[in-house]
């Protein structure tokens, strides 16, 4: 089930007869049966009552906090998943120097795969020297991804492909848009903006699927465990980027967002989206996440957040029964 998006300031979400309401000032937004909410997203300043808090968590639907902008803030969850061996597997393969790198192996090469293919498909409706050279470079980096045998070189190349896709990707968007590279604090341009919100929704979509697979979304492979910081989530998020980066591409390419919905703002958030801009950013995500894709392991078709969730679980097998590695969507 999708997430329930709040982005309207000041609303308030209390219970109603088994029901989740959304309520700002004596105006309903929003009513959904409490057994059809997995998980609610609240934007700003949003408030949510104890009755309320107490019944998301009976049925261990989580709530995350995030700012008006679409920053992360926290997240109210229920209690940790009981999988004491699965995580004792995890923490045991974090001290294994091969596994850690082939794993981390596995979360570059699928990246670099989706980037490259997302490149190649838009290149060939109006070719562009430098998305022909960006989407080489991630050929490059692909093939030279085996011979990188420590950590330190792996992220070093990775952030290499990345600029490099970059270089390409920001030729696909019209001169409207301003965007001329990658930046995040603060993000300087409305693509730079949706990417950022993605980005941001996409993270705790991938925590949660660790979670749900029973491991430590703290103790990953690729990204350094350093405090607070969701590793593994982090981790199994990277193949997933560039659904994001499609999804901003086709919003601002079709019309669903326009320069228009955007206006400058305080130094610290310079360009801000409109709440109307928002919610439609919100439902180009959650379609593409709800549009199914076939499983490379299950072989079936399930939605794109129920993949996240599988790859997830492709995890936890291997840190339970090898090999080392990850295997990827494979993106078309």
């Amino acid at each position: 089930m999708p997430p329930v998006y709040v982005v309207q300031q000041g609303a308030r979400l209390r219970v109603d007869n088994r029901r989740l309401s959304v309520e700002r000032e004596e105006e309903v937004l929003l009513q959904v049966p409490l057994g059809q909410v997995s998980q609610v997203v609240l934007f700003g300043n949003i408030s949510l009552t104890t009755p309320a808090m107490v019944a998301l968590l009976a049925q261990a639907s989580e709530v995350v906090f995030l700012s008006e902008r679409g920053e992360y803030r926290g997240r109210l969850v229920g209690a940790v998943t009981p999988h004491v061996p699965l995580r004792r597997a995890q923490y045991r393969r974090l001290e294994e120097p091969a596994f850690v790198l082939a794993m981390a192996q596995g979360f570059v090469a699928a990246k670099l795969a989706h980037l490259r293919a997302l490149l190649l498909r838009h290149n060939r409706e109006r070719p562009d020297e430098v998305v022909t050279d960006a989407g080489a470079q991630l050929n490059h980096a692909l093939a030279a991804l085996p011979r990188k045998m420590a950590l330190t070189s792996l992220r070093g190349l990775e952030g290499a492909a990345s600029a490099a896709y970059f270089r390409g990707y920001r030729r696909l968007f019209g001169p409207q848009w301003s965007f001329a590279r990658r930046a995040r604090r603060p993000p300087p341009d409305p693509v730079n903006v949706l990417l950022s919100f993605g980005y941001t929704l996409l993270a705790q979509a991938a925590a949660g699927a660790v979670q749900s697979a029973g491991l430590d979304p703290f103790a990953g492979f690729l990204h350094e465990v350093a405090y607070n910081r969701p590793a593994l989530g982090l981790d199994l998020m990277e193949e997933f980027r560039p659904v994001v980066d499609g999804i901003v591409l086709w919003c601002c390419r079709g019309g669903q967002i326009t320069p228009e919905d955007f206006t400058p703002g305080p130094e610290d958030r310079p360009v801000v989206l409109s709440e109307a801009g928002l919610r439609r950013f919100v439902q180009a995500y959650e379609g593409r996440m709800d549009q199914p894709f076939t499983h490379p392991l299950r072989g079936i078709r399930l939605p794109l957040r129920q993949c996240l969730v599988e790859q997830a679980r492709q995890v936890a097998t291997r840190l339970q029964e090898g090999p080392a590695g990850y295997r990827g969507m494979g993106f078309r």
